[in-house]
């Protein structure tokens, strides 16, 4: 693979896209969008401390949802689009291999994607400025956001080089997407309620049934006849019902993009509790991995024995992180799309789908 053309590809693709006045109304909408969650930002932690951190990690997730609503868009068309356009032949017959095209056009799009990436570098750099930022949640979260950038760059491409036709092809993009984003959080809690157990709730209560007619033990100076709290005797009551078991399916949720980036981010607690939306995603899907207790236990009749209170920090305590589980499915998936894709724009061809036009 020669650098050299590499470059000339990713130069061909660049500036296709930076001729497209669209390119420019969609980075100004975002613009756009980020001063408007600044704005609200500043407004809604004015009145305690830590708003940056939550507006910085906003702004991240931000970018991320962009860039996957944005990039498939982009990278959905790169390939069977210059087909279409009778472009794609003529840079065949040229010394650039096929590899070196469709790799081209995925580093390309890839940094298409990021251009989202440098127009929230100003935003970001006021939450920096703002300081208690733990340099290890920017430095990890922007390392993931460029990953995942790439990841949705790579699918994109791969479907247009396999799937003949553009709108099919940013089509099965969008499914994809949406089947990581959407589908993930829709399988999780799905999974989770028809994975049920029962869970039994045993309770011991006083006998109020007990207690003689006209007696009121919470009045003083009763009649000998009339009982004292201690003198009432005590019931048991069960109840059988059935809990969801989400513990079984959470692993769904690690090839969600989003669970990515927040699962990756170390997380950041003040008095045990989160102190971003990172930390704040990343515990609730921690605290799924726990199994809920098959039996709970109320005992009415004695003193209560109240357990020590657990912080959110004390909650996922023992949880074992998975981003990176998630992070190797979503490569392997666009590694073998990318790969896949090479072998069919790869000439001279031993069949192509019909209609398709070659120069």
């Amino acid at each position: 693979m020669s650098l050299h053309r590499l470059r000339t590809v990713i130069g061909i693709e660049l500036r296709q896209r930076v001729r497209s006045v669209g390119w420019y109304v969609l980075l100004g909408i975002f613009a756009v969008i980020l001063i408007g969650v600044l704005a609200l930002s500043f407004a809604s932690f004015a009145l305690g401390n830590g708003g940056n951190e939550w507006f910085f990690s906003l702004v991240i997730m931000l970018v991320l949802l962009l860039v996957l609503l944005v990039s498939p868009t982009l990278s959905g068309s790169a390939v069977n689009g210059d087909r279409d356009a009778a472009t794609l032949a003529p840079v065949q017959v040229t010394l650039v291999t096929t590899a070196e095209i469709v790799i081209g056009k995925f580093l390309a799009a890839w940094i298409s994607g990021l251009a989202f990436l440098v127009v929230a570098l100003p935003f970001l750099v006021i939450a920096t400025a703002a300081g208690q930022l733990n340099p290890a949640v920017i430095a990890t979260s922007l390392g993931i956001l460029i990953l995942e950038v790439g990841v949705v760059a790579a699918i994109g491409v791969g479907f247009s080089a396999v799937v003949a036709r553009p709108i099919f092809s940013v089509a099965s993009t969008y499914l994809v997407v949406a089947a990581l984003t959407i589908g993930t959080l829709i399988a999780f809690g799905l999974g989770g309620l028809a994975f049920r157990t029962e869970q039994v709730s045993i309770s011991r209560d006083i006998d109020w049934n007990a207690l003689p007619e006209g007696c009121d033990p919470g009045l003083l100076n009763q009649g000998a006849s009339c009982p004292t709290y201690d003198e009432l005797p005590c019931i048991e009551n069960r109840y059988t019902s059935e809990v969801p078991r989400f513990d079984r399916v959470w692993w769904v949720l690690t090839a969600n993009p989003f669970v990515i980036l927040a699962d990756a981010t170390p997380p950041t607690y003040v008095d045990g509790y989160p102190r971003d939306l990172f930390s704040q995603i990343s515990y609730g899907v921690r605290t799924a991995q726990k199994a809920p207790q098959t039996e709970t236990r109320f005992d009415g009749c004695v003193a209560p024995d109240i357990p020590p209170y657990e912080t959110a920090q004390d909650q996922v305590a023992g949880t074992a992180p998975s981003w990176f589980i998630g992070l190797l499915v979503q490569l392997i998936i666009a590694g073998g799309l990318l790969a896949w894709g090479v072998a069919r724009t790869r000439t001279p061809a031993k069949r192509l789908p019909p209609g398709t036009r070659i120069a």
